[in-house]
């Protein structure tokens, strides 16, 4: 109990720790033992705070009740049988004596003050740069300060794993454990924590963490980069350059260099898996011409891996292949000529013999109808590095001559039917193109070529049909015979006529005959023996054609 008369902010805060010490009698006084209580407002108390302690006795008359310590102190409150007193500054852990007399035998009450402090420094050592997977790395954090010790534990974690736990010993404390790096600890943060229990003394669970550290794994290749360039590389033409390394971890980590002699390019890096795949574009430039070296240089970490790889860079041009006259008047004579395009380059054209290195080679003709549209072609070759290098190049002639209309795609006699559907094929050629039109004679009306059209007797006769162009003139002639489809059937009816008039005149014959043999008297004219017969005139012929 708080003795009544404490001052307001000594009875605000309760005491709650008490250790009491009987008082101190001479030996063999007789008499009542009393007590003198040191009662302390809080045992643990922060570093360099302060805290209340009430000194009492339940002595009836106590005298020069007062509190020895090494703390500073004011008395803040006295009466009857007490007296509090603030003591502040509290740094270390120490003990405060309370004293006094009764009916003038010392009494003694005293109280042990436990100060804590939270670690001034919490740190988890720096962890390898690059850590190798499958190989024991050690964590270490080092504590300095924290008190009381006693209730101080070091953590060490993965993340929120907790990996160990261990008290604080020693200044500065260190604190080790032992992990096994994994694929999975790659980029995975490591940190240490402490905690100071004084939950026994009323208190609380304070932490305090480190600053984490990120781990990187890795794994290495057993292969060096696989570089695929080109054996040979063209002045001015642009290759891609691929670079592949197979099983490094981690592969996005990678970087990668890649170089065509003393040109740096730029890689597009992409990772998938372990394999990491770097692609550069290669643009040979004139002064690279000549033997080369490609480099890919694949680093991670302090480890590096490099793959190198030779091309010849070359200039090839040509076949450069010209027409002295590309559209050429028929009888013209053409100059056709291939240039070679490089002291080394040797060119050839088609039919003729190969022409030295560096010289042209060419050849003349007079041009023909036949040559209109004829494709010249020259070959070139170049040695490169002991291989032979092929390019070739053509040429198209136009020869400009008059239109021609080929008769043997042009009937000149035709013969159709009334009211049927037919097609008036004629083709003619020339350069340019002509332009080709069928009008009849007489009427002048155009009929159409290479166009289905409705045949009718007005299409008889004959028809004029002209190629024209810019060159001259063509022209044939077409006859076209049309006849009418109801000739036949006339025919047909008449033929049938003259048969049923045969047929009649014969059975009126045989009659009359039949009856004078039944009368027994019938005369022979005198002038012949044989009856008169009328010879059957041949049917005609049914149509010439089969539309």
């Amino acid at each position: 109990m708080v003795p009544s008369g404490l001052p307001p902010a000594a009875c605000g805060t309760p005491l709650i720790s008490l250790l009491l010490v009987c008082c101190l009698l001479p030996p063999g006084a007789p008499g009542q033992q009393f007590q003198l209580r040191a009662e302390v407002q809080s045992p643990v108390v922060p570093a360099g705070g302060s805290f209340l302690v009430n000194c009492s006795s339940d002595c009836p008359n106590p005298e020069l009740i007062t509190l020895e310590t090494s703390l500073s102190k004011e008395q803040v409150g006295n009466g009857l049988g007490w007296a509090a007193f603030q003591l502040s500054n509290a740094t270390t852990d120490s003990q405060v004596l309370c004293s006094g007399f009764c009916n003038r035998v010392q009494m003694i009450g005293s109280s042990n003050i436990t100060v804590y402090r939270f670690p001034e420094r919490v740190e988890l050592l720096p962890l390898p740069r690059w850590q190798p997977v499958g190989e024991n790395f050690t964590l270490r954090c080092q504590v300095a300060g924290g008190a009381p010790r006693t209730s101080l534990t070091v953590v060490l974690l993965r993340g929120e794993e907790e990996l160990s736990r261990k008290p604080a010993f020693g200044e500065p404390a260190e604190v080790t454990a032992t992990v096994l790096a994994g694929r999975d600890d790659h980029l995975a943060n490591f940190s240490c924590r402490t905690e100071l229990d004084l939950r026994p003394q009323g208190l609380e669970l304070f932490r305090n963490s480190s600053a984490p550290r990120q781990l990187r794994t890795f794994a290495l290749p057993v292969t060096t980069p696989h570089l695929v360039v080109p054996r040979f590389l063209e002045v001015g033409t642009n290759w891609s350059v691929i670079c592949t390394l197979d099983g490094l971890f981690p592969a996005s980590e990678v970087q990668v260099q890649l170089a065509l002699g003393n040109q740096t390019l730029n890689p597009t890096v992409e990772s998938h898996g372990d394999t990491t795949t770097a692609t550069a574009t290669a643009t040979a430039s004139v002064e690279q011409e000549g033997a080369q070296e490609i480099v890919c240089n694949m680093t991670l970490g302090s480890d590096s891996w490099e793959t190198r790889e030779n091309l010849t860079i070359y200039s090839f041009q040509g076949p450069i292949l010209n027409l002295s006259e590309p559209s050429a008047p028929e009888g013209t004579a053409v100059t056709v000529t291939c240039l070679a395009g490089g002291a080394r380059v040797q060119v050839a054209l088609e039919g003729l013999p190969a022409a030295a290195p560096g010289q042209p080679a060419q050849f003349q003709l007079n041009a023909t109808e036949m040559d209109d549209r004829r494709i010249f072609f020259c070959n070139a070759t170049l040695e490169v590095d002991g291989e032979i290098l092929h390019r070739n190049s053509s040429v198209q002639l136009r020869v400009l001559y008059g239109p021609k209309i080929d008769q043997a795609k042009c009937p000149q006699r035709l013969t159709w039917k009334d009211k049927t559907i037919h097609v008036l094929q004629c083709q003619a050629r020339g350069n340019p193109d002509p332009q080709l039109h069928c009008f009849q004679e007489g009427s002048g009306k155009e009929v159409p070529i290479g166009i289905p059209f409705l045949v009718r007797l007005k299409h008889n006769g004959t028809y004029s049909c002209e190629a024209a162009s810019s060159r001259g003139r063509h022209t044939i002639n077409v006859v076209m015979n049309v006849r009418d489809r109801n000739a036949r059937a006339v025919n047909i009816v008449l033929g049938v006529f003259v048969v049923l008039g045969v047929v009649t005149i014969s059975a009126a014959l045989l009659y009359v005959f039949s009856m004078h043999k039944r009368s027994g008297a019938y005369r022979v004219n005198q002038g012949t023996t044989s009856l008169p017969l009328t010879s059957k005139q041949p049917e005609e012929a049914v149509g010439e054609d089969n539309f």
